[in-house]
C-alpha cells in the first residue's frame, strides 16, 4: 500500500504531512506502507492508494481516488485516526497500538 501526501507545491506542507503520517504508522505499529509527497498538479490516480491533503485543496484532488482531507496538518490525533481508517479501508491490518 502507498500513501501520498499532496500540497500545492509538493515541498513544505506535503513533506511535513508525510513525516507525520510516518509517525502515525509507527504509533499504530504498521510497517510495509510506502509514503511519499508530491504537488497536486503532478499527482495521478496511479501514484498511490490513498492521497492525504489539506482541506483547502481537497476539492481539487477529488479525481485522484481515495482522498483524505485533513483539517490540520499537525494534529497527530486527527492524522493517526484518519491513517488508521485508510489502512482498514485498504485491508491493512492495524495491530491497535497507539
Amino acid at each position: 500500500m502507498k500513501i501520498l501526501t499532496v500540497c500545492s507545491t509538493g515541498l513544505g506542507s506535503s513533506f511535513m504531512t508525510q513525516l507525520n503520517i510516518e509517525k502515525a504508522l509507527k504509533q499504530l505499529g504498521v510497517s510495509g506502507v510506502e509514503t511519499d509527497h508530491m504537488d497536486l498538479g503532478s499527482a495521478t490516480p496511479n501514484d498511490a492508494d490513498v492521497f492525504f491533503m489539506g482541506r483547502d485543496i481537497a476539492d481539487s484532488g477529488q479525481g485522484l481516488g481515495d482522498v483524505v482531507a485533513l483539517n490540520s496538518l499537525i494534529d497527530m490525533n486527527e492524522i493517526t485516526e484518519k491513517v488508521k481508517a485508510a489502512l482498514e479501508r485498504h485491508g491493512v491490518q492495524v495491530p491497535g497500538k497507539e
